[in-house]
């Protein structure tokens, strides 16, 4: 198992997202497609305490507390979880104390791991509300996410009157969207040794390999909306060229999608609702790219031409 470093902390350089576990609005049934439930799910879980993998992903807005109920099930008989779960401003109107606490109650915990504000909807008033929860220890590190560059910067000023840091910021970045390198943000995290999580990198599953125009998403889901069969045929060739990359390395695509973004020095937030997804990750983490296979990934990505961003995400730059 590889580390990345949170505030000179070792942690898996992979973390396992939970946005498709369990049902309810914006949930993986409501996102995916999925109908997960605890029997099916613990399986997962299992096998990724077995493989090493102690970081967990999730929000207070998945499943509307779905999400952080069943992981704080599944979490309260092992040792040392490392729990990231936010705060999402707009959605409720609970303070995000409130927020909180009811998000460790579902989890079973006395304090976040990684407290995420989950958009920049008022980064001075959210950023603040951070400060009381991690002077009385319910927050260990303080993260953004989907903020741009001068949000991230304001928030780590914020942060940085009161004696305390930013230490990570979690935005959208895969091969067909690299937004957040582009407007420098992953750059000025590897300078000011802020942690970069990387979500959506296997695009809700249209770059494992999986999906194509003669076999698209499950209608009626919003993956399948956004990743129809006319976006699918243009990602073809770069398909191809992930698998050709995969078979010298004997990985598969979503191997490789998830190899670069290690690569490119972000932790890969990668879903997983089955065993074999776990497994997968547990192999990508040992993957090692060469410049040029790196080079040939992202020329290939960028002729496609397509770029999808999510409704909730704004513009980087």
């Amino acid at each position: 198992m590889k580390y990345a470093n949170l505030d000179n902390e070792k942690i898996p350089s992979i973390a396992l997202g939970t946005w498709s576990w369990g049902n309810g609005v914006n949930s993986g049934e409501d996102i995916f497609g999925n109908n997960l439930t605890e029997e099916d799910l613990r399986p997962v879980f299992e096998a990724a305490v077995n493989a090493g993998f102690n970081l967990w992903d999730t929000a207070a807005v998945y499943g509307m507390g779905a999400s952080e109920t069943i992981l704080g099930d599944f979490i309260k008989d092992q040792k040392n979880p490392i729990i990231s779960t936010k705060f999402t401003p707009g959605v409720s109107e609970d303070t995000m104390e409130e927020s909180l606490t009811q998000s460790l109650n579902r989890l079973g915990v006395d304090h976040t791991d990684i407290y995420w504000i989950h958009n920049p909807n008022d980064v001075n008033k959210w950023t603040s509300e951070l400060i009381p929860l991690m002077k009385n220890g319910s927050i260990k590190h303080a993260g953004v996410s989907n903020h741009n560059l001068e949000e991230v910067k304001l928030a780590a000023s914020i942060l940085e009157k009161e004696g305390l840091q930013l230490s990570a910021v979690q935005n959208h970045y895969s091969l067909l969207y690299r937004s957040s390198e582009d407007a420098g943000i992953i750059d000025w995290c590897h300078q000011n040794n802020v942690l970069f999580f990387s979500y959506m990198v296997l695009e809700q599953g249209a770059l494992t390999g999986k999906y194509n125009a003669q076999n698209p998403f499950q209608s009626g889901t919003r993956r399948g909306e956004a990743f129809n069969s006319e976006v699918l045929l243009k990602l073809e060739n770069l398909i191809e060229v992930m698998k050709k990359i995969g078979d010298t390395h004997d990985a598969d695509p979503a191997q490789i999608a998830i190899a670069w973004a290690i690569a490119k020095g972000t932790v890969p937030i990668m879903g997983v609702t089955k065993s074999k997804h776990v497994d997968a990750a547990a192999e990508a983490v040992d993957l090692v790219l060469s410049e040029q296979e790196i080079n040939d990934l992202e020329t290939s990505a960028k002729a496609t031409g397509v770029e999808i961003k999510g409704a909730w995400e704004n513009r980087m730059q």
